[in-house]
């Protein structure tokens, strides 16, 4: 189990993380879902200890990560963004160099770098160099040093970014293998991923956990009311008759079809009901056919477009001041050699005369 409380990074006057505070449950995959400078990578940093916490606590199995790292890191295994790979290795060399490093015992390393190598099926390449093995078979070797010495909780930074359509079909069905034994959380700002892979999301806005859930659950949580579009054949009288008998109609809008002798309607309806079965029967029953119906519910993407709505207005500008600075900077350095290039040739016109 992973508790973080209160977490709080600050960069100078910028707030990275604010307040988080959240509890990850054994056996699942959870996901951080927010747009890029949300402070999901800063999280999962602190979380493994890389980087220290302005202030809060994050304890992997009641470990403290900051009062007892040795313990706390032995139950993780993290795949930064930009995986930790030495291009001259071969594969197995690597693993090998990986299982070295995380003090697994001499006699068990080569029959545990073994099973990682078929788990994650890289018996083809384990003897090619990194460096010469293609995007894809590279973040399975960050995945793979990540699960050496079988820690509990992995934690996956971006695990499917730079991945082509099938890379990331092959990548999603080995995290999904792989939480049958490790609890996992990965981060990301592509709302396809995060549906298709996490039992639970965790969305993140300028720092902030704004919220929790299912992907179910944020769909509830996010629906108003649901709406009904359908296309009547009928008049719009003969419609409005009808739709001012049932209850559930909070309101609605027709207005002409396409469709000949048709018109489109538009119903809000209270308390998330479902009167489908009912508004056929009632339609049919006045001799006015239903022609196509479709029920309206918020996807995933628009509730996270309306959680982060403006998050892009709270993003870190200190790298647009840098790029600004360096841009500055690079402008100066031109004009500079601008001018050295001017009196170089004036001195070849004086040397001349």
């Amino acid at each position: 189990m992973i508790q973080v409380e209160n977490l709080v990074k600050r960069y100078g006057i910028h707030t990275a993380v604010d307040d988080l505070s959240f509890t990850v449950d054994n056996g699942q995959i959870y996901g951080f879902l927010g747009p890029n400078g949300a402070g999901k990578s800063t999280t999962m940093n602190i979380m493994t200890g890389y980087i220290a916490a302005s202030s809060g606590t994050v304890k992997i199995n009641n470990y403290d990560i900051l009062k007892e790292p040795e313990k706390a890191k032995k139950c993780i295994g993290y795949l930064p963004e930009i995986p930790p790979l030495y291009a001259e290795m071969t594969v197995w060399e690597y693993l090998m160099f990986v299982a070295e490093l995380k003090k697994v015992s001499k006699k068990d390393r080569i029959e545990h770098v073994e099973e990682i190598v078929e788990k994650l099926r890289l018996a083809e390449v384990e003897d090619r160099l990194i460096r010469n093995i293609s995007k894809g078979y590279k973040q399975r070797v960050g995945l793979a040093q990540a699960l050496i010495g079988y820690p509990e909780v992995l934690i996956l930074d971006e695990p499917m970014v730079g991945l082509d359509p099938k890379q990331i079909i092959e990548m999603r069905d080995l995290i999904k293998n792989l939480a049958k034994e490790h609890t996992i959380i990965l981060s990301s700002h592509i709302l396809s991923e995060v549906s298709a892979v996490c039992d639970h999301i965790m969305i993140i806005s300028k720092g902030k956990l704004v919220a929790s859930g299912s992907p179910e659950e944020l769909q509830d949580m996010m629906q108003v009311k649901v709406e009904l579009e359908l296309t009547v054949l009928g008049t719009k009288e003969q419609v409005e008759n009808i739709l001012q008998e049932i209850d559930k109609v909070e309101s609605f809008a027709i207005e002409p079809s396409e469709e000949q002798g048709a018109v489109h309607v538009r119903i809000d309806i209270m308390d998330n009901a479902d009167i489908r079965k009912e508004l056929s029967l009632a339609l049919s029953g006045a001799g006015m056919p239903i022609l196509s119906m479709n029920r309206l519910e918020k996807s995933l993407e628009d509730i996270f477009l309306e959680l982060t709505d403006n998050d892009e207005d709270g993003e870190d500008t200190s790298s647009e001041e840098s790029e600004d600075s360096d841009a500055d900077d690079s402008k100066e350095d031109e004009d500079t050699d601008e001018e050295i290039v001017m009196e170089k040739e004036e001195t070849d016109d004086d040397g001349n005369l």
